[in-house]
C-alpha cells in the first residue's frame, strides 16, 4: 500500500474570517473553491505557496484530489455558525491504489468501514482515538463490485 497524503479538512463557521486567518496570516493561497446550493456548503482548498510552486503551479482543470500537494480543506456548512467541542475538524484524506484492496485490508483488521466504496471511489473509516479517514481512489472509480456495492454506512463517517 503506498497511500498518498492529500489534505486535512476543517469545518468553519465564518469563511471569510477563516480565509483571511489562513490566506492573510498564514499566507496560504486558495487552489480551489466549490459552492453546493444543494447541499448548502462550501469546500475552499488551500495550499501553501511553496508547495504550488513544486506543483510546477495549479493546474487547470484538475480537481484538488488530482494535485500532487497536501491541502487544507475548508468545509463550510451554510447553516452552521458555531462549532464546539473539536467538531471542526472533519477528516484526514489519502489517495490509495485500489479502494477496494485498502478498503479490504482495514475491514481484516477489524475496523469498521463507516462508509464502504460502494461507488468504487471513496470510503471512510475511523481510527482507534475515532479520526475519520477518507480513502479515495486513484485516477478513475473501479467498477461497483460486492461485498462494497451493496453494504450499508455503519455509524458515522
Amino acid at each position: 500500500m503506498s497511500p498518498e497524503f492529500l489534505h486535512t479538512m476543517v469545518r468553519v463557521g465564518d469563511l471569510p474570517a477563516a480565509l483571511k486567518f489562513y490566506c492573510d496570516g498564514l499566507g496560504l493561497t486558495q487552489v480551489a473553491r466549490a459552492d453546493n446550493e444543494a447541499g448548502r456548503f462550501t469546500l475552499v482548498f488551500l495550499a501553501s505557496p511553496a508547495d504550488i510552486a513544486r506543483m510546477g503551479g495549479v493546474p487547470a482543470g484538475k480537481t484538488p484530489t488530482q494535485m500532487d500537494i497536501a491541502m487544507i480543506e475548508l468545509t463550510h456548512n451554510w447553516d452552521e455558525a458555531d462549532y464546539q467541542g473539536g467538531r471542526n475538524f472533519g477528516h484526514l484524506a489519502y489517495r490509495v491504489d485500489d479502494i477496494y484492496a485498502a478498503t479490504q485490508r482495514f475491514a481484516d483488521l477489524g475496523v469498521t468501514i463507516s462508509r464502504p466504496p460502494r461507488d468504487g471511489r471513496m470510503t471512510f473509516i475511523r481510527s482507534p482515538d475515532g479520526i475519520s479517514v477518507e480513502l479515495l481512489q486513484k485516477g478513475a472509480a473501479l467498477p461497483p463490485q460486492e461485498p462494497w456495492a451493496s453494504a450499508p454506512n455503519i455509524g458515522v463517517w
